[in-house]
């Protein structure tokens, strides 16, 4: 069976009613079912047969991987968001340039693994710019935690670490074996780290640190491995606020300033 005859599911993370792609390869996943059982997006909920759709608060869109990895059979599986898709076009109508499902099958008959453009920091390391944003000790919990249960990934963290880019949003298309093992890896890891991280105290905002965590294990899985990955183009619905971003980045960079909402 080639690739093209093969299945590509591509879940859209939803928390609110949005406009879909109507492509037959996009599955939207309402995340986050189990606390909203009232609200009903008419998307697939992420609440059924083995899921953690209770924990989406602190795990954000991982609650629509983890679903995936337990309960969707598809040859390959990838993950966007409601307002955030893959592209390889540019087009004035950014939702025409989505990712089609004939492009989709193209590229995974070329590649195991497909990702977004990295974003890069320039004057910040990946450890450096999540220190000043938010709470670095978080990094220093999930070093120990990898020391402990996937030793062989220890250098990998550091090196991705310690670039100046990284692939984030947890965005992607894998391959169904490269996903499982991905899954098998990150969320015994991410379990643990929510034993040793006390939430009590934290806003919200802050408890989304398991989401945040994982975006950068994302590279240190690839990189662990050895994987040589395809990057295409990345574009967000509705206007990017960059002035606002790019001041928030510069206030936690020079004066210390914690991120205190999404940018």
């Amino acid at each position: 069976m080639t690739t093209l005859n093969k299945k590509i599911t591509i879940l859209i993370a939803a928390h609110k009613a949005c406009n879909v792609p109507k492509d037959s390869i996009y599955l939207p996943i309402q995340v986050g079912k189990d606390l909203h059982p009232d609200l009903d997006l008419g998307f697939t909920p992420d609440n059924t047969g083995d899921n953690i759709s209770a924990l989406n608060p602190y795990y954000c869109e991982l609650t629509a991987i983890y679903w995936a990895w337990k309960n969707l059979p598809s040859d390959y599986v990838g993950l966007v968001h409601y307002r955030r898709y893959l592209s390889l076009k540019k087009k004035k109508d950014k939702f025409s340039s989505i990712l089609s499902g004939e492009e989709a099958l193209r590229l995974c008959e070329q590649y195991d693994i497909i990702l977004p453009q990295k974003r890069r920091y320039f004057i910040e390391t990946i450890r450096s710019h999540y220190t000043h944003t938010h709470d670095g000790s978080q990094l220093d919990k999930t070093r120990n935690i990898i020391e402990r249960l996937s030793p062989s990934y220890v250098s990998a963290f550091d090196k991705v670490m310690n670039r100046t880019w990284a692939h984030v949003f947890n965005m992607f298309i894998f391959k169904w074996d490269y996903f499982g093992e991905y899954c098998s890896w990150l969320f015994p890891i991410l379990t643990q780290l929510r034993k040793e991280i006390d939430i009590s105290k934290m806003s919200s905002f802050d408890a989304r640190y398991l989401g945040r965590i994982s975006e950068l294990l994302l590279d240190v899985w690839i990189e662990g491995n050895h994987l040589k990955y395809h990057e295409i183009g990345l574009i967000q619905l509705g206007k990017e606020n960059w002035p606002k971003k790019i001041y928030g980045f510069l206030m936690a960079k020079f004066f210390n300033k914690k991120y205190n909402a999404s940018k």
